[in-house]
């Protein structure tokens, strides 16, 4: 059978890698959207899109029904699910096969085996691979919970039965922790996958997150296409992942790939999937998850083994036998892959949402490549992930790959909606990366020391005080005066002009600055910085100190990303910005990101203390805690329970006791 016309079901950077793909394989690429992604960028770039209802997942990207109907009405003959949403729902998968259109990924029944975590360590661990001891009973009771996590002994991991990504999951590192750690989890996976069912497992201490990525045929083959490193991450999701691993030796990838094939064997697997491993710092390493889907960080794959991954998972859906044997599969340099998001790492790592004004990044090459899912102009809304966009560096070997994600981090930006990107520099940067010793907590544990945004350097100083010089001239030619007074910038006679500068990087200061001819002075607080800056536009060259250096600047309006060794954002601001109060946000708790209040756990007339939990606020399927900032009383309640609310919208009124 071939393929002609696929549906794709899903959204952003996966729908658009996915049309690529269709593109060159000739087939017609079919898109679907909800009401908020009308004007994505799948939606422009596939051959023909479909609407299939509201904003929410539920009622869109998740309505089985829908996607169906819709896969009729466009005359479909195949579905790929992409990742997230449907990808590894059996009952889509068995949907599909009971219409008589193709899914492209695993039988039903084998997302059905791998998709509950204690099944699929049982089956696993009959065909020989290790798993890491835990608790997967079918009491789910408090009780059964509880006496089996003291019989497993703390630290001790819940986690979603059904999960993934994260979502459902909790460290436990002693008894009293427990039960607070259960009802979260249990809360979020219902949220997140309509099933409360939790697992324990034992914690490993340091461990690292390496993944084997497997592919079976209808025919009997199944092969392994080596495995990736995903040990950075951040609340369990991962943010840069590698291949091929820089940890194991060979005896231990032999093995580990080994037991990534045994496993898919036990239940005839099909298509693309990855096995997931907790590796120990001693090298043995436990089965964690099988994930059933194309992964995210297919990409690192494709990078060293020359081979388009998509293109086999639809070669294997139309039912051809997989492309290359075992043997015939071949490894070659180092690929590391970093993930774009639209969150605040500063805040918890809370979603962001807004307009897209410039996506700007060095173009692809043999060495660079991006995956995005949103162009200039596009809105990131509340409704789904933060992933935006992937970047890809490869070369011959870890250290030229590293060089490159370094290189050109610094010199990619998103305006309009933050991100990531500021903390993906710094951890790129990090000697313990560059020489593979993370393990999965090294974010978590080193989180202040990469927020911290280290003092510009001062050739990006220099450099953003003649661009705001500049500016400020601009503004006044424009004006129509070159007369001293009009200009209102501190003009004396027989001196250049002192202009005041506010500077953000990210915190505000307020600056001072001359320049007489290529030579600019600047004062920042008692600092003063020096040096010649020849250049305008995009390109300059600074000397000061102790020697000269190349500067490169994007720039969207008043925010400037001054490139010289590494990335150093700064924004224009005005001299004299008005700024809100702290007593006036102590006053009034508001919401952290766009999302649902899920509870209110105060009313008005109650007395709260400093850090009390007021109310809940779930987004992006996360539920957040909004606490009490200082002592007092609640004077007005502005929200209920269920209702939408914008990020920093008011929840309630305190006054101080």
């Amino acid at each position: 059978m071939t393929l002609s016309r696929l549906l794709i079901a899903n959204r952003g950077e996966i729908a658009c890698r996915i049309i690529r793909g269709c593109r060159a394989l000739g087939i017609r690429a079919i898109a679907v959207y909800s009401e908020a992604d009308r004007d994505a960028r799948h939606v422009r770039e596939a051959d023909e899109a479909w609407p299939i209802g509201p904003a929410s997942a539920r009622e869109s990207y998740l309505d089985i029904q829908r996607i169906l109907d819709t896969a009729r009405a466009a005359r479909a003959d195949a579905i790929h699910p992409g990742y997230g949403f449907l990808s590894e729902n059996a009952d889509f998968a068995a949907a599909c096969a009971a219409a008589g259109i193709r899914f492209v990924g695993p039988p039903a029944s084998v997302i059905r085996a791998m998709g509950l975590k204690h099944e699929a360590k049982a089956l696993v661990e009959a065909a020989g691979v290790p798993v890491v001891p835990g608790y997967a009973g079918a009491d789910q009771s408090p009780e059964s919970l509880r006496t089996a996590a003291e019989r497993l002994g703390f630290p001790l991991l819940v986690k979603a039965a059904a999960g993934g990504g994260g979502r459902g999951m909790r460290v436990v590192r002693a008894a009293g922790e427990l039960n607070d750690a259960l009802a979260a989890a249990r809360g979020e996976a219902e949220n997140a996958f309509g099933d409360g069912r939790l697992l324990l497992e034992r914690f490993i201490e340091r461990p690292r997150h390496i993944e084997v990525q497997v592919f079976g045929d209808t025919h009997g083959g199944c092969v392994h296409l080596f495995e990736r490193e995903c040990s950075v991450q951040r609340r369990y999701q991962k943010i840069i992942e590698e291949a091929p691993s820089p940890f194991p030796d060979s005896a231990t990838r032999t093995a580990l790939t080994a037991a990534a094939v045994r496993a898919a064997r036990a239940v005839g697997y099909v298509n693309a999937g990855t096995v997931e491993f907790i590796v120990a710092g001693d090298g043995s390493f436990y089965f964690m998850e099988m994930n059933t889907r194309l992964q995210v960080e297919h990409p690192v794959t494709e990078a060293i083994t020359g081979l388009d991954l998509v293109a086999w998972q639809l070669a294997v859906a139309a039912g051809a036998p997989l492309p290359l044997a075992q043997e015939q599969i071949r490894a070659a340099g180092h690929a590391v892959e970093a993930r774009i998001c639209c969150e605040d790492p500063a805040r918890g790592f809370l979603p962001s949402t807004g307009r897209i004004r410039r996506f700007i990044a060095p173009p692809a090459d043999d060495h660079w490549r991006i995956d995005a899912g949103v162009s200039d102009g596009d809105v990131v809304g509340p409704w789904y992930d933060g992933l935006i966009a992937k970047v890809i560096a490869s070369g011959p070997d870890r250290a030229t790959a590293l060089a490159t994600l370094n290189h050109r981090l610094a010199r990619t930006a998103v305006h309009g909606v933050t991100t990531n990107l500021a903390l993906l520099r710094a951890i790129a940067a990090r000697p313990e990366f560059a020489a593979s010793g993370v393990d999965t907590g090294f974010v978590e544990r080193e989180l202040p020391a990469l927020l911290a945004p280290p003092a510009p350097a001062d050739a990006a100083l220099l450099v953003a005080a003649r661009v705001a010089l500049d500016d400020i001239a601009a503004t006044a030619r424009r004006a129509g005066s070159h007369s001293p007074w009009a200009q209102g910038d501190g003009w004396r006679a027989g001196a250049a002009a002192r202009q005041a500068l506010g500077l953000r990087m990210p915190d505000f200061h307020r600056a001072y600055a001359r320049s007489q001819g290529d030579v600019v002075d600047l004062e920042i607080g008692e600092r003063p910085v020096r040096g010649r800056v020849r250049g305008d536009g995009q390109q300059f060259t600074v000397a000061a100190g102790d020697g000269s250096r190349e500067v490169e600047v994007i720039r969207d309006g008043p925010a400037l990303q001054v490139v010289a060794d590494r990335a150093d954002e700064i924004t224009l601001a005005p001299a004299w910005p008005f700024e809100r109060s702290v007593d006036d946000a102590e006053a009034h708790p508001a919401s952290p990101l766009p999302g649902r209040i899920v509870s209110l756990r105060v009313a008005a007339g109650d007395r709260v203390e400093a850090g009390q939990v007021l109310a809940v606020v779930e987004g992006m399927k996360v539920q957040h805690p909004v606490r009490a900032a200082r002592a007092g009383r609640v004077t007005a309640v502005l929200v209920a329970a269920g209702d939408l609310v914008d990020a920093e919208a008011f929840l309630l009124e305190l006054a101080p006791t």
